[in-house]
């Protein structure tokens, strides 16, 4: 789950990290309203969005009058902004941060991910802030630092200090720079984070460590856990086919091609759009609808996936195990009856009673198309959505 930086920024707050003063604005005149309150002579006009590269899009302006202020906030509101990471549709500007000036002296990166190979939480700086971290480890990797977190000791301040060293900070900020390091990775634990990055840091022209920028994301999975964090969800950043799935209980991620994939299993998922793309086609989503799928589901699946305009053939690859074919395949004959598919189908069944789910698919009566194994399936779907 994804949050704004200024609610990000307000859970930096709670743990005693240092970040600009800011009001959250969803109008012009609030806008007018939170410089005022401000106060001071310079102040940054921040589109609000789950996605990065906001000033390179026009999202970010720096204010010198209040006036000024009204009109980038009236700029900003309502524009649709395209960055790198939106895609060419952009996503609807509804809400800015409006932030006091800083006296910005230099830049730099700190970021904090789940390294699933190590089993542990990397802490990762860089004397290149302000610019993406992609674009460092690809030209200058020997400028990104890493530690690795033991999960019993937490990040010690040895571990802070040796990183606030490494990328450059002066000697009088370095207690502070390590302090601010070590309460990123409380709160970090504390929320179940899966990502917290602050791109900038800076230090400042009277030598204070803040962060500038703050990008914090949350494992999906541990939310039960902190309904504090899931109050943040802001649902119009968000793909409202995957809010739908989720309804469901259907792992659903909207994606730009235009042949739908129905799966159980998200590693199965991954490799029927893997061959798919081989053979030339784009998958239209992933959907993983789990090991015990039930008709109602599957039935909801091919409701969502029909609903995008793009879609022009499905591909249904189910490996039965707790999932018996037979089973699924009522669910399929079910689910095509009650969506009335427009769209061709091709679908491969394995592994538990496959012989009656394929049975069951032949005496429907439906148009379909059945596949023997993957590659058959992904060379019959590319064809059946208008590819080679």
């Amino acid at each position: 789950m994804k949050i704004h930086e200024y609610q990000a920024k307000d859970l930096l707050r709670e743990y005693d990290v240092k970040v600009p003063r800011g009001v959250a604005c969803f109008s012009v005149a609030e806008a007018v309203s939170a410089a005022q309150y401000l106060g001071g002579e310079v102040w940054v006009v921040k589109a609000q969005i789950h996605a990065g590269g906001r000033g390179k899009g026009g999202g970010v302006k720096v204010a010198k009058s209040l006036e000024e202020v009204r009109m980038f906030a009236d700029e900003i509101l309502g524009m649709t902004l395209i960055t790198h990471q939106t895609g060419p549709e952009g996503r609807l500007v509804k809400r800015l941060l409006v932030e006091e000036g800083a006296d910005i002296a230099s830049e730099y990166y700190l970021g904090m991910v789940v390294d699933r190979a190590m089993q542990r939480v990397t802490v990762m700086a860089s004397s290149e802030g302000g610019t993406e971290i992609e674009e460092v480890a690809a030209t200058a990797p020997e400028k990104i630092h890493k530690v690795s977190v033991d999960p019993v000791t937490g990040l010690t301040e040895q571990q802070a200090l040796t990183l606030a060293r490494a990328i450059g900070l002066p000697e009088v900020t370095l207690a502070e720079a390590a302090t601010l390091i070590q309460h990123l990775y409380l709160l970090f634990w504390d929320k179940d984070a899966s990502l917290a990055e602050i791109n900038p840091l800076v230090l400042t022209g009277d030598s204070r460590v803040v962060a500038l920028d703050a990008k914090i994301n949350f494992d999906d999975n541990a939310l039960f856990r902190h309904p504090e964090i899931t109050d943040l969800r802001d649902l119009d950043e968000e793909n409202p086919l995957e809010i739908e799935a989720a309804k469901f209980g259907l792992s659903y991620i909207a994606l730009d091609g235009n042949i739908g994939c129905l799966v159980n299993g998200a590693g199965l998922a991954m490799a029927t759009m893997d061959i798919i793309k081989l053979y030339g086609g784009e998958p239209a989503n992933f959907l993983d609808v789990g090991g015990g799928a039930t008709a109602k589901q599957v039935a909801a699946a091919f409701r969502i996936m029909l609903k995008n305009p793009g879609l022009q053939a499905i591909l249904v690859n189910i490996f039965g195990g707790i999932m018996l074919c037979d089973v699924i395949a009522e669910g399929l004959v079910t689910a095509v009856r009650e969506t009335g598919l427009s769209v061709p189908l091709v679908v491969r069944l394995e592994g538990t009673n496959v012989k009656k789910g394929l049975a069951i698919l032949a005496e429907s009566g439906l148009s379909l198309i059945t596949a023997t194994d993957m590659a058959d399936a992904a060379q019959k779907i590319v064809q059946a959505a208008g590819g080679n």
